[in-house]
């Protein structure tokens, strides 16, 4: 066989796998499975020009009460027996980390996280984005993209994806892939190959 055919029929056998795999997930998972087939695969782009400043964060919620924001806004919703003071300040309250299973009862301690990092999707598409729909991005609370999680897991998840970084509750890996993928769908940023291929062993652990 020559070199050239051999390339080809490498090439051949990449996509033929990644049916495979397109098929398998989408059978086995659901609409997750069939939104994760659908996401463009891509290498991850470039940070140049990244900043968080360029996605305006924590900005007023009245929805959720006078003086509220999103960060407060998350708090209230994904906490237990959560009270506040007139400033909308978190004054009580506890939170199951969704990374790690762990109980906190101080809200100090409580990172809301960006399911789908700022810096990840930045690389994977928001960087063609304008002002108003980066804002949209980092504030939006009809989707699973805004958790409240134990600050020592968000920290240590960075911008990370799931090829790098996976919640250590492993009970909690269907949930974390499929709040990824549909964030990722809802907002038509890539996926890489590698967080994919992540994506669909989350998804096989779904019950």
């Amino acid at each position: 066989m020559t070199v050239v055919a051999a390339i080809a029929l490498g090439a051949m056998w990449l996509v033929f796998e990644s049916g495979l795999l397109d098929s398998k997930v989408s059978a086995s998972s659901g609409p997750a499975g069939d939104q994760l087939a659908q996401l463009k695969v891509a290498p991850a782009g470039s940070m140049t020009g990244y900043s968080r400043e360029k996605f305006k964060h924590w900005i007023p919620q009245p929805d959720a009460g006078k003086n509220c924001n999103t960060r407060e806004a998350v708090l209230a919703r994904d906490g237990q027996g959560v009270k506040s003071n007139n400033a909308c300040e978190v004054t009580s309250g506890s939170w199951t980390s969704l990374y790690t299973g762990e109980k906190v009862s101080d809200a100090k301690g409580v990172d809301i996280d960006h399911m789908v990092p700022l810096a990840n999707a930045w690389r994977s598409g928001a960087n063609k984005w304008d002002d108003a729909k980066r804002q949209q991005f980092a504030n939006d609370m009809s989707l699973p993209q805004l958790v409240a999680v134990d600050s020592s897991s968000n920290r240590s998840k960075g911008d990370q994806d799931p090829s790098t970084w996976k919640p250590t509750a492993q009970g909690q890996w269907c949930v974390y892939a499929t709040d990824w993928i549909e964030v990722k769908n809802s907002y038509a940023l890539t996926v890489t190959d590698a967080e994919k291929k992540a994506l669909a062993e989350m998804l096989a652990t779904c019950k």
